[in-house]
């Protein structure tokens, strides 16, 4: 018998072993659904971290380009001879289903941007801004878009008065309370030479609702030719804020892009790098990397999503459980992408828990680009 139960005891744990990973797998796939958000035949949607996203409880409203396919494996597979435009998917289940918008003078073509009206309040609950750029592609400007009604109807395009001396490449990302609102904008600096990019990233604040606005500090303390752009930021406490940041540095003759926590404990006056969140491609690729995606958790935690543009091409997460300072491991999300062109996260938290990631995606069953939303639940991965 002892022999027996010396032949049998291996056998049992490989098996119980087994099991115990068949059950992981299970939790695993059961933590990550993907949702189709948008996707139509002959279209190319994109980039909705060039467009904004924004959260009512389980109302959840996300920008996006919209233009026509054509294949491209070296560029963005965008038809560049045919009219693209700024768009919305709105879901008011939490992700589950979507539904597209087009309102007027969504960054459309209204005119030149004209200073903005006194009386705007940015302490709406139902506020959305959008920064935006003119036509074709909408993804950076000197301009910016209000709604008050949840983005059903938009109001601008209006100027930042006060930056003027700054050509800013900025996209959406902003931190409204009580007494201002900051905008975590970019612009052009020459010190800056990733490639054909110049862009350094800075905070500007309105005490006004957007009739005027002061520079208030730059997030990277160096001008050279490190890239930083398309901040994604979030509030810690009343003095302590994080913002995420795309990074780029071609010197050495080696590309690398790679996203960096910065952290700022005096509301935005200073910043400090606090820690590398991740690479967003292998060194020396010919992509230009990926922006992320942040958001503080109700429990404290944040959680990092961006895409990835090496093999396995596809989106991943990393959770911080100490503001930034360290990182757990890196989560795939999925690594079924069919192309480099992919990413652009945008991500909510919603009631339940569960994180909801925005982003462009394609894959062998759906080569033309669409919108995706992976709805995953971070206690469980």
């Amino acid at each position: 018998m002892r022999t027996s139960a010396r032949i049998l005891l291996p056998c049992t744990f490989v098996a119980f072993a087994a099991y115990l990973g068949a059950a992981n797998e299970r939790q695993a796939a059961e933590a990550v659904r993907h949702v189709v958000v948008y996707q139509e035949p002959g279209h190319f949607a994109a980039w909705p971290a060039n467009n904004g996203i924004w959260r009512w409880q389980e109302e959840i409203l996300v920008g996006f380009t919209l233009g026509s396919y054509k294949a491209d494996d070296e560029g963005h597979s965008v038809d560049r001879d045919r009219p693209t435009r700024a768009v919305l998917a709105r879901s008011v289940d939490g992700g589950e289903t979507w539904k597209m918008e087009d309102p007027e003078n969504f960054v459309g073509d209204a005119g030149a941007p004209a200073p903005a009206p006194e009386g705007m309040s940015f302490s709406n609950p139902n506020l959305a801004i959008r920064v935006g750029g003119p036509p074709p592609y909408h993804q950076t400007g000197n301009s910016f878009f209000v709604s008050g009604d949840r983005g059903r109807t938009w109001r601008g395009p209006y100027l930042f008065s006060g930056l003027e001396k700054l050509k800013l490449t900025a996209r959406t990302d902003y931190l409204v309370s009580p007494s201002d609102t900051l905008l975590f904008l970019s612009a052009n600096q020459p010190g800056v030479k990733a490639g054909n990019y110049q862009d350094r990233a800075f905070v500007a604040r309105t005490t006004d609702g957007g009739r005027s606005f002061e520079f208030v500090s730059w997030l990277t303390r160096e001008p050279h030719s490190t890239r930083s752009v398309m901040p994604s930021s979030a509030r810690i406490s009343n003095s302590e804020i994080v913002s995420a940041l795309r990074r780029r540095d071609d010197s050495n003759s080696i590309r690398r892009n790679w996203i960096d926590l910065y952290a700022s404990t005096d509301n935005g006056a200073s910043w400090e790098l606090r820690s590398k969140v991740a690479d967003t491609d292998q060194p020396d690729t010919a992509h230009n990397g990926n922006p992320p995606a942040l958001v503080r958790l109700d429990d404290g935690r944040i959680v990092v999503t961006y895409g990835y543009r090496s093999k396995p091409f596809g989106i991943r997460a990393r959770i911080s459980r100490d503001n930034g300072k360290t990182w757990g491991q890196e989560i795939v999300l999925r690594d079924d992408g069919a192309s480099w062109d992919l990413g652009y996260a945008r991500s909510v938290q919603r009631g339940d828990g569960k994180v909801v990631t925005i982003y462009y995606y394609t894959t062998a069953a759906r080569p033309e680009q669409h919108i995706v939303a992976t709805i995953w639940d971070p206690n469980a991965l």
